[in-house]
């Protein structure tokens, strides 16, 4: 299938895990991609990876005049977007006794804050019938300890969704939500865990999945890409969930 033949794509975060699983399944399907992220290094080696229909633009997903920039670029390659992947996101964990305004502001920054600004640059860019894809989380819906925070933020993007696709209708774009649960990237190496603490705590929360194991990237990139395309087209303002009945069983 080439679903994205001579469309271009935006993918923020998009140097390893979900992100670039959905850059490599958009470029398989003919598409240009944009990928964002902050480490130089990562974006050097996620560009060689996904090849010369990639463009890599160094951006930080948590500042609101980083997105301003970010939609300056793409205009700058002279390229308007068939479609927009906001995966780039924080997730940090503490305890309430444990939350400082710093710890807050870091995680509001950039799963909110930094989606809502990157949603309103993009929007002139944005092609007719143009697709936004939020990475939500089902954080949102369970009550997990240590989580308070992250999960809110993520309940605010699924909010988001139904709003500016309300106000995004008349141009002819429209916003959605994925929310993963458990899946197989690098965050869980990045959450401070020793090897022994953090494969208990990765048995701990397979133990909850119905399906007995972690998603992959590859699984939760082939639904961006479905809410992306036009077959989606009447999928407006909502969030599927993709965690292996985690959530719903």
């Amino acid at each position: 299938m080439e679903r994205f033949q001579d469309k271009t794509v935006l993918v923020t975060g998009g140097t390893s895990g979900i992100g670039l699983a959905a850059a490599k399944a958009f470029i398989a399907e003919g598409a240009r991609v944009v990928i964002t992220g902050r480490d130089a290094a990562a974006l050097d080696k996620a560009q060689t990876e996904l090849g010369p229909r990639a463009v890599a633009v160094r951006n930080d997903a948590a500042a609101s005049g980083a997105a301003k920039e970010l939609a300056a670029a793409i205009a700058g390659h002279g390229l308007k977007l068939d479609a927009a992947f906001l995966n780039a996101g924080a997730a940090k964990f503490a305890g309430l006794a444990d939350v400082t305004e710093g710890f807050w502001d870091d995680t509001f920054n950039t799963n909110v804050k930094g989606v809502f600004f990157q949603i309103q640059a993009i929007a002139p860019l944005l092609a007719q019938g143009a697709s936004i894809v939020i990475n939500g989380s089902i954080n949102a819906h369970i009550g997990m300890p240590n989580t308070a925070v992250y999960a809110a933020s993520k309940a605010a993007v699924i909010s988001l969704a139904k709003t500016l696709s309300a106000e995004l209708l008349p141009q002819g774009a429209r916003v959605n939500v994925v929310s993963p649960g458990p899946v197989s990237t690098p965050l869980y190496g990045k959450l401070g865990l020793d090897a022994s603490t953090l494969e208990a705590t990765a048995a701990q929360i397979q133990a909850q999945i119905p399906l007995g194991r972690f998603g992959t990237p590859e699984e939760l990139a082939s639904t961006v890409l479905h809410l992306s395309a036009s077959e989606s087209a009447y999928i407006v303002g909502t969030e599927i969930v993709v965690d292996g009945g985690m959530s719903q069983l």
